[in-house]
């Protein structure tokens, strides 16, 4: 083997007492998971944002998005729940770019995980304490879940993780909803296979322990559309896309039959400003068919301080990533949301 240890054992519980909750950051946030399950099983219909930058890069600036989102949460709470994207690790097939923050808590610096474990901790308790709201993170290295699942609220699993046995078995042990998002070939069948594992009883090896889970029936579909062949993105938030996801959970009997619009990445081609226009066609589809209002009800978005991306962190609160909604474009496209619903 070729591994070179490069520091300590990690030791979890010590890692948990960084950045912890006090009473009345624990309560608030008991209160919103809360308010996130109902919403997952259809007893709250209010529509689910998972909102935020592709990667949370800049503390400052993630924290001065977090206020203004805060602020808008406040105003549009009887139709909208909002959850933040706080995403903290970053997928790579190359393994060349920006990792996210766990990597490099300087953007512009080298790699320093354990200063980057530290970093991570610290910017989901400060959106929590500092807002009120609560967060989500995309679950890239499912055994780094006990570094942080005491602060996240939604945890997602990536296209390219979504066909991982150990992703789809600690997503049945996690306490918070999992969105499992179909593969970059956009076969929904491996997707439902994912929500099919997570849902249910699983029996595996989880940090060196032989481990048993009660299975997560707040595991759901995230429909982010798929690269076709010919590499052209190929959307699956149509009308027929949609009818499709319904049928599917139909037939395997899944529990909470929840479906969240992933309105960028290849539902968008990237291109960030399209992210409005589907989210407009599909609250017009929810309008349309009642299968799709009462299945499809969240929608993740893209979203930063300014509109679209940079290759340096130079511009502060740009997406290093992929691009994103400004935050104009983002306050107008919420706000639409909610005008849309009080109708």
């Amino acid at each position: 083997m070729t591994f070179t240890t490069r520091g300590p054992i990690v030791d979890v519980e010590q890692v948990r007492t960084l950045s912890q909750l006090d009473e009345k950051a624990l309560a608030t946030k008991q209160v919103r998971d809360q308010e996130l399950a109902a919403i997952l099983r259809g007893e709250d219909k209010r529509i689910l944002l998972v909102i935020g930058p592709c990667s949370s890069d800049n503390e400052e600036a993630v924290l001065e998005y977090a206020k203004r989102l805060a602020a808008l949460q406040e105003e549009v709470k009887k139709h909208v729940f909002i959850v933040m994207r706080v995403y903290t690790a970053k997928p790579r097939t190359n393994g060349d770019g920006y990792k996210g923050l766990i990597h490099q808590p300087d953007a512009a610096g080298a790699p320093d995980l354990m200063a980057g474990i530290k970093a991570v901790r610290h910017l989901h308790y400060r959106v929590i304490t500092e807002t009120g709201l609560t967060t989500a993170d995309e679950m890239l290295y499912p055994e780094n879940v006990s570094l942080v699942d005491d602060l996240v609220s939604y945890m997602a699993v990536g296209a390219r993780s979504v066909e991982n046995q150990q992703h789809r078995f600690v997503a049945s042990g996690l306490s918070t909803p999992a969105g499992m998002k179909n593969p970059t070939s956009g076969n929904l069948s491996v997707m439902f296979n994912a929500i099919y594992a997570a849902q249910n009883k699983q029996t595996f090896l989880y940090r060196s322990q032989e481990v048993e889970t009660s299975g997560n029936p707040l595991a759901h579909a995230i429909l982010r559309g798929a690269i076709h062949a010919n590499g052209k993105n190929e959307p699956n938030y149509h009308y027929e896309h949609l009818l499709e996801a319904i049928a599917a959970y139909e037939k395997l009997g899944l529990a909470n039959p929840f479906i969240m619009v992933d309105t960028n990445h290849d539902n968008s081609g990237k291109q960030y400003l399209e992210q409005v226009r589907i989210v407009r066609e599909t609250l017009l589809n929810r309008d349309w068919n009642e299968k799709i209002e009462q299945s499809v009800r969240g929608f993740m978005i893209e979203s930063y301080l300014e509109d679209g991306r940079q290759d340096q962190p130079e511009v502060f609160g740009k997406s290093i990533t992929d691009p994103c909604l400004g935050w104009n474009k983002t306050e107008q496209l919420i706000r639409e949301i909610y005008s849309h619903l009080e109708k």
